[in-house]
């Protein structure tokens, strides 16, 4: 009787030390989750889609794309786009363990605000925040209709709505939020500084005979003289970019100054329907004014390979510094060397008084072609992103009613944007493709300056 009460109260002690330990499980367990959704998952970029960048993309080149007349942000949308592009990336880079801040690498770029140790972040949040506070900052209201405003208004509390529900964590979406809105707000404090709002100074021409003015039968505007001073993103990035002048002013019959414009008329008098259809899809106006329709090049694109978060910053930053940092370049070059237009030199020296080129003439310096030296920069980082064999289709002018333009390679691309320039009567050969190899040299170099990766 002794022996099986002994037995029964090491029973009872068993199931009651079995009780304890299983409760005292279940406070381990409930502590764990109240410190995960405390903390969240300490997820990476990665981890989530683009959808937000692609978003802002869209709505930016909407806010970019005009349908009749000059756009008055045309002009600076490769600025939009790098800066964006960095904030971009700043907003997202902690969630990336393999890469780094470009602070330090930069010009001039300030420190980047850090995120709290242990803290989880939800990257999405983070770039809608800073990609809003950009473009509302960009798209000043005095110069967006009210339509345009309630668009960026509307995109951001939507994506913000979605997040909040995906999150249901208060202090994470919180945190996210203050986070991209940091970055963004030392980064476009740091555009104000780069000398844009100095482009468009008084300036008056003042070259040898034969070169560039401002004077009939060139336009009487000028565009932007000053844009070359504007500070270089990238610290040594013309090193051994320029090329060689091109040939020399002369009213010789047998100069290489001669041929040069003489083809250019020439051209002009045999051009085929197709030809003509190049010209008119890469003319800015009606459509990207200043060459940002490679941006939605690069829209495009990443519609197609639909990336994740962390792919589509780093792409977005690398082209974005890549394309402003040539468009900087190819202004200093214009406004040094000062070569004039065909069209003057067609009438005057050609005898041709009444040629006309196919589209507008733009008010400022032939030499090199900026569509050229742009797109040379753009299609360098993408064909280095995505290969030399990349096929593709363009659909940025569809809405005007244009036929889609299919290429396969981002070269191709670029090739066929300098004969666009030539064809339309706007530049020499020489310089489309002078410009498109000094592009491309840019973008060799800020690929291999910046150090993205750790």
């Amino acid at each position: 009787m002794k022996t099986l009460f002994n037995l029964l109260l090491k029973r009872i002690a068993l199931v009651t030390c079995t009780i304890l330990i299983f409760s005292s499980c279940k406070k381990e367990q409930t502590a764990g989750a109240d410190s995960e959704n405390a903390h969240g998952h300490l997820k990476q970029t990665n981890t989530f889609s683009a959808e937000v960048a692609q978003k802002w993309q869209d709505l930016q080149l909407r806010l970019l794309r005009t349908p009749t007349a000059v756009n008055p942000f045309g002009r600076h949308g490769h600025r939009y786009f790098a800066y964006c592009g960095i904030a971009l990336y700043e907003s997202v880079v902690p969630g990336m363990p393999s890469y780094q801040t470009l602070h330090g690498q930069l010009t001039s770029m300030p420190a980047m605000p850090a995120t709290e140790p242990g803290k989880a972040y939800h990257w999405p949040t983070c770039a809608n925040a800073a990609l809003a506070y950009m473009n509302k900052h960009f798209f000043t209201l005095a110069n967006v209709s009210n339509v345009n405003i309630a668009s960026m208004d509307s995109l951001e509390n939507a994506l913000n709505t979605e997040y909040q529900a995906e999150l249901n964590n208060t202090e994470t979406f919180q945190r996210s939020k203050d986070f991209g809105r940091t970055v963004a707000e030392r980064i476009f404090t740091w555009s104000a500084t780069d000398g844009s709002d100095h482009a468009n100074d008084p300036y008056t021409p003042n070259g040898p005979p034969g070169s560039w003015t401002n004077t009939a039968p060139n336009p009487t505007g000028i565009a932007e003289p000053y844009w070359g001073n504007n500070r270089s993103f990238v610290p040594g990035v013309s090193i051994g970019t320029a090329s060689p002048l091109p040939p020399t002013y002369s009213t010789d019959p047998n100069s290489a100054y001669y041929a040069m414009v003489k083809e250019v008329y020439d051209v002009s008098l045999t051009l085929t329907p197709e030809q003509t259809a190049t010209a008119l899809y890469y003319r800015d106006s009606p459509g990207y004014p200043q060459a940002t329709n490679y941006i939605s090049t690069f829209s495009q694109v990443m519609h197609v390979e639909n990336p994740q978060l962390d792919f589509y910053a780093l792409a977005h930053a690398k082209t974005g510094i890549a394309f402003a940092e040539a468009m900087i370049n190819c202004w200093q070059i214009k406004y040094s060397v000062l070569q004039d237009r065909p069209t003057r030199y067609i009438r005057q020296v050609l005898g041709h008084s009444s040629w006309n080129p196919l589209i507008t003439m733009p008010p400022h310096p032939e030499f090199p072609s900026a569509h050229s030296q742009m797109a040379g920069a753009v299609t360098k980082v993408l064909a280095n992103i995505f290969g030399d064999n990349y096929h593709f289709t363009l659909h940025t002018y569809d809405y005007l009613g244009m036929a889609p333009r299919t290429y396969n390679s981002f070269d191709e691309m670029a090739v066929d944007i300098g004969k666009a320039r030539v064809y339309a009567g706007l530049h020499y050969t020489y310089s489309c493709v002078e410009g498109r190899k000094q592009g491309e040299r840019i973008a060799t170099n800020v690929l291999n300056i910046l150090k993205f990766k750790k």
